[in-house]
């Protein structure tokens, strides 16, 4: 069997998977983010170990996706938020490999996400797609010709990232970026400036009160726009959307598709966006099909 771990920043994913990648037991754990990359690496370590002694499976390699700028061609960690201690450098592979004695791999979560969303999830199959994760910030992927494309400085499809949404202050300095309006930390603020009350994107959702519709309205316009820019550039017209915010679907989706309709790439070809299929098991399963792919499993 393969392992897949998905470190974020405040829980960890650890799943076994069979060779087609069926996730055959998996642990969820917190994340010891201040603890250190050691600590962070050892739990999820701890984690690995506990399945394979509850199921008899000899262990081919793992696959890690984290949060971050990663080197995924090194193993390391290059740019982490600073809610992770000593992330930032740390050699994640070799860590994996020497505690292990398996082959190791590591991508950016969003890139496991598509990776486990396009080999066994709500896309598998397409050549062509766009994967973006809705969560705490916004992250984006991109999948062309069957395969990942990283991009030449590890930053292809990093949609959440892109101007053009307003004039709003972005967390990485900038400003008006997607992110400002469709992460679930931008939904909470967006509802706040309305309200004054202080709500999570989930209760913001749950309330659903004409004030939290607007502010979901406002997330699937923007989140159309920047689709509708993918399909310009790159002629990509197959999405699938992730993360802690796209559980509210039911309120994201109708402004997603109003928008589109408003105007179709020029391509002349419609959109298709489904939500994640694999849930929470995405990245951990994106993880263990780079494991699969590597060792030609």
């Amino acid at each position: 069997m393969v392992a897949g771990v998905d470190i974020g920043g405040t829980s960890t994913q650890v799943a076994l998977c069979a060779a087609d990648l069926t996730v055959v037991d998996r642990l969820e754990l917190p994340t010891p983010a201040a603890a250190g990359g050691g600590a962070m690496a050892g739990a999820a370590l701890s984690a690995v170990r506990l399945l394979l002694g509850r199921t008899p499976a000899r262990l081919l390699g793992v696959g890690v996706g984290a949060a971050g700028v990663v080197d995924a061609r090194e193993g390391r960690i290059l740019v982490a938020s600073d809610s992770f201690r000593g992330w930032a450098g740390f050699a994640v592979t070799s860590a994996f490999e020497e505690a292990l004695g398996v082959p190791a791999f590591l991508d950016n979560d969003v890139n496991a996400f598509l990776s486990g969303e396009a080999t066994a999830g709500a896309v598998a199959g397409e050549p062509h797609v766009l994967g973006m994760t809705l969560g705490t910030g916004v992250g984006g992927a991109l999948w062309l010709d069957g395969a990942l494309y990283d991009g030449p400085h590890g930053a292809a499809g990093e949609i959440g990232h892109v101007p053009g949404f307003g004039d709003l202050p972005c967390t990485c300095g900038g400003r008006g970026h997607l992110e400002t309006l469709a992460s679930g930390r931008s939904i909470t603020a967006r509802y706040e400036e309305r309200t004054g009350r202080q709500r999570s994107a989930r209760e913001v959702a749950e309330a659903a009160d004409p004030d939290a519709l607007a502010v979901y309205e406002d997330a699937g316009a923007a989140v159309a726009r920047a689709l509708l820019v993918t399909a310009g550039l790159l002629d990509i017209t197959t999405v699938v959307i992730g993360g802690g915010v796209s559980r509210a679907w039911p309120l994201l989706e109708p402004s997603i598709l109003r928008a589109l309709a408003t105007e179709p790439p020029v391509s002349g070809h419609p959109v298709r966006v489904v939500p994640s299929l694999l849930g929470e098991d995405a990245v951990a399963v994106g993880a263990a099909a780079r494991v699969r792919a590597e060792l030609g499993i």
